[in-house]
């Protein structure tokens, strides 16, 4: 299949400091400002986390949403509950010098998605009324890394 269209595109990195072991923060402003700033009438923009103990979600930034969020998904996956991930006697794969026992985080984040993808229309992110950006983190607090593509078709 042929094109004519010529792809354009603005990249982002964002570095998010967490205050809490399991927390919910928005990047919908951040996001909308990089797509502004692209200049960008149409398109996509494809956000991902750098990190396998946070994930991502579109939904409502609701405060009492999120605490049900997180009770659910601690429920599922509960700190105290025995992890093969963080028997330091068995593992022998991916073993830094400052490992945290953090096979909760883990399965936690993998009920999340690493990234998401939200349309540009009119030079906007084409999110529902109530729809919201959020980067989900279950091993904090810490330094993390978003990065962000804005890509478009003239």
């Amino acid at each position: 299949m042929r094109s004519d269209a010529t792809a354009t595109a603005a990249h982002q990195r964002w570095e998010v400091l967490t205050t809490r072991p399991t927390e919910f923060i928005d990047l919908t402003d951040w996001l909308e400002t990089l797509v502004a700033s692209a200049g960008i009438g149409e398109g996509v923009l494809h956000v991902q986390t750098r990190h396998t103990t946070t994930g991502l979600l579109i939904n409502e930034a609701e405060p009492l949403l999120l605490q049900d969020l997180e009770a659910r998904l601690s429920g599922w996956a509960p700190a105290d509950a025995p992890y093969a991930h963080d028997d330091s006697s068995r593992r022998t794969v991916n073993v830094g010098p400052d490992e945290r026992p953090n096979g909760f985080a883990h399965c936690r984040a993998a009920l999340l998605r690493s990234s998401e993808t939200v349309l540009i229309l009119g030079g906007r992110l084409r999110l529902g009324r109530w729809q919201r950006v959020l980067l989900a983190e279950f091993d904090g607090p810490q330094r993390r890394e978003i990065e962000a593509l804005v890509v478009a078709a003239r």
